[in-house]
């Protein structure tokens, strides 16, 4: 699986060096009208592709979190329910053999 999500990677960085390399041209960017921003094309497009794919990965890793705080919660009521079903499983054999004593 490495090897894949590797080959994967390079194929991106391949993709975004040509696209660098065909499209390296000066862009100026008008914020406000006193505000320009000269910069090239790449740094433009491969800011805002990371500018959107921000708040998606903020809602990503929140759901993984949340995610494993819910199965550790889930895994401790678990372990809380075998060691209370193993208690009243002691319980009964003890009964069952105080009974067969008498």
């Amino acid at each position: 699986m490495k090897v894949l999500r590797t080959i994967v990677w390079v194929v991106i960085a391949v993709a975004l060096t040509a696209f660098t390399y065909a499209n390296w041209q000066p862009v100026e960017v008008r914020i406000w009208e006193g505000l320009v921003l000269d910069t090239k094309l790449p740094a433009l497009v491969i800011a805002s592709f990371l500018l959107g794919l921000l708040p998606m990965w903020v809602v990503y890793r929140a759901t993984r979190w949340r995610l494993g705080k819910r199965i550790v919660q889930l895994e401790t009521s678990l372990a809380g329910q075998s060691s209370a079903s193993l208690s009243s499983t002691q319980l009964d054999a003890a009964v069952n053999r105080a009974t067969e004593t008498l």
